[in-house]
């Protein structure tokens, strides 16, 4: 029985931790010559838990750089500040069209998972979310060749069309017949499945805040800070938040 119980404990501590991920917070709609706020949060969004910057779990993912891309294409990084649970970093928007706010982190441990029966893995992270000011719609930016991201494909305003189409890339190719997680508040989540292109869609029913999170096992083995690692785990989210 105690083994059991050693086990049990041993597969939650994994699933805790496979659960939490990064994405970046912010209003979908912006206003011209308008302070616009962006809130990067580290948890789970669908089960209201959202690390302090302060604790260890945050801390060992908070080596990202933020940046945006405005509709012409400039690229700007954006200085963030630690607040309780959330690091904050705003723009003001001086013209019409979609500004790309985009995270990456590729500093980050290597960590020992043998124990759980899994293996040795580095994580990375890319959170993006998009916001449009004025009535047009430009293309996302693709902002993370070298591993994976979601890129937000719909031509209409959230608001108009009431729906989402993504596409989830992996290393600027479409990653085809792969799970991806709808989160929505209150412990509702929903599994989708992209198509050949790497394309899923899903509904906008409520104003309230969307994430996505995509997953890719990349099974290389390498060497970061001088310890070995099996595998890449490479992790990709989206936020929308309708208000």
């Amino acid at each position: 029985m105690k083994k059991h119980l050693i086990t049990l404990v041993l597969l939650l501590a994994v699933n805790n931790i496979f659960a939490h991920y990064i994405w970046i917070e912010t209003s979908a709609s912006g206003t011209l010559n308008t302070e616009h706020a962006i809130k990067i949060r580290f948890g789970e969004f669908s089960e209201g838990v959202f690390e302090k910057v302060d604790d260890e779990h945050f801390k060992n993912v908070s080596n990202f750089k933020v940046w945006l891309i405005d509709p012409q294409g400039n690229k700007t990084f954006l200085q963030v500040s630690p607040k309780t649970d959330y690091y904050a970093a705003s723009f003001i928007p001086k013209i019409n069209g979609t500004y790309t706010i985009a995270l990456d982190n590729k500093n980050i441990k290597v960590f020992d998972f043998t124990k759980y029966d899994y293996t040795t893995f580095k994580p990375q992270y890319h959170a993006k979310s998009r916001v449009v000011v004025g009535d047009n719609i430009n293309d996302l930016k693709e902002t993370n060749s070298e591993s994976i991201e979601i890129i937000d494909i719909t031509t209409v305003k959230y608001a108009v069309s009431k729906n989402v189409q993504l596409q989830v890339l992996y290393k600027g190719k479409p990653l085809e017949k792969s799970e991806v997680t709808l989160f929505v508040a209150d412990g509702w989540s929903q599994k989708i499945t992209t198509d050949v292109n790497g394309i899923f869609s899903f509904k906008l029913p409520w104003k309230t805040t969307y994430t996505v999170e995509a997953t890719h096992e990349e099974k290389v083995p390498g060497v970061y800070q001088g310890i070995n690692y099996n595998i890449l785990w490479h992790c990709a989210t989206y936020g929308i938040v309708l208000n």
